[in-house]
């Protein structure tokens, strides 16, 4: 089997996960075979052991399978929804093994795979600059709040206590950066 250069778009990762949700199995080994790379990486990431991450990464993709016509493309891109679920599978391991999560903040650059494919690469380098510009753009507690909520796995009630913010305080601070954070990446 040989693999493609093609940078997958996200109208065709979107295409490829609706088709999924209808039965296609070509489209979910499709699916699968552009966006495990990444997906693997922010599992590997979070658990910190590759082969928990691999058992947490078909975990998802069994999820995909079953469940894949809850992905809503006007509300966020396949990548996106492909993202947080795995990131939330990653989580409830975490929560299921009572691992306490890492007392360092998480760099943007942490949620790929170590040794992505060319194609994917560029990809990258080209959303990190876009999303590195608009998170630089945030306060500093959003960013770092938002970082370590989503990229090492911290829930908002371990957030909220570290900051020694009430709880309502940290979702509205997340919250806030979020929206902040989708009006930059679409214009």
């Amino acid at each position: 089997m040989s693999v493609t250069t093609v940078v997958p778009d996200h109208g065709e990762l979107n295409r490829l996960l609706a088709q999924t949700a209808e039965g296609d199995r070509a489209a979910f080994a499709e699916l699968y075979r552009r966006t495990s790379p990444r997906l693997l990486g922010v599992c590997a990431r979070m658990l910190a052991d590759r082969r928990e991450a691999e058992e947490v990464l078909q975990e998802a993709y069994v999820t995909v399978w079953q469940r894949g016509k809850a992905f809503d493309a006007s509300r966020a891109s396949a990548m996106t929804w492909l993202v947080a679920l795995a990131r939330n599978k990653a989580i409830d391991r975490l929560r299921q093994h009572h691992h306490a999560t890492a007392d360092v903040a998480c760099a943007l650059d942490a949620i790929a795979d170590d040794d992505p494919t060319p194609p994917l690469r560029a990809e990258r380098s080209e959303e990190y600059r876009r999303l590195e510009k608009c998170m630089e753009e945030l306060e500093a507690r959003q960013r770092g709040s938002i970082q370590e909520a989503f990229f090492s796995g911290m829930t908002y009630s371990a957030l909220a206590e570290r900051a020694k913010v009430p709880l309502g305080t940290m979702k509205s601070w997340i919250r806030r950066g979020l929206l902040q954070l989708r009006a930059c990446l679409e214009t």
